[in-house]
């Protein structure tokens, strides 16, 4: 059971590595996704951090559900700009990351309610954590090349 709770997590890190892999490197990011990116992971942490913090109960799990809520839509926030830089298949998998978003947060709420495996719950803690210092120290460097163009293009 605990391997198809993982899978959504799996495809998740599978899709942010090709958005931070392939597109983000291709089209360099403005200012404001250089901070806005790692503001969505802390969010993300936030919602682990609920959960490695507490034990499973009604407070709790609003609690949870709250920060989960809240990272679900301020993922969203960069979408205005996106319009603008990406491409169509950078949006598609925009979109698969939007899908999974809910899903992962889903499954790590059973995991935790479960009381099982909780080491799974502080290791995607501490890998978004990890995930997080990446994206501010890699876009903060001078090494990393500007926005090429307003106008996304495919190649």
């Amino acid at each position: 059971m605990t391997g198809v709770l993982l899978l959504p997590a799996i495809l998740q890190m599978l899709a942010m590595l090709a958005d931070e892999g392939w597109y983000h490197r291709r089209r360099g990011l403005p200012k404001w996704e250089r901070l806005g990116h790692p503001l969505d992971t802390l969010s993300v942490a936030a919602c682990y951090g609920c959960l490695v913090g507490t034990t499973p109960g009604p407070n709790s799990l609003v609690a949870y559900v709250g920060l989960a809520s809240f990272s679900c839509l301020f993922i969203t926030k960069d979408e205005l700009v996106h319009t603008r830089l990406c491409s169509a298949s950078e949006h598609w998998l925009h979109a698969v990351l939007f899908v999974l978003h809910p899903i992962v947060f889903l499954a790590f709420g059973i995991i935790w309610w479960s009381g099982q495996n909780l080491w799974l719950i502080r290791a995607q803690a501490a890998a978004t954590l990890s995930f997080a210092c990446y994206q501010l120290l890699y876009w903060s460097v001078p090494w990393n090349k500007p926005v090429q163009s307003q106008i996304a293009s495919e190649p």
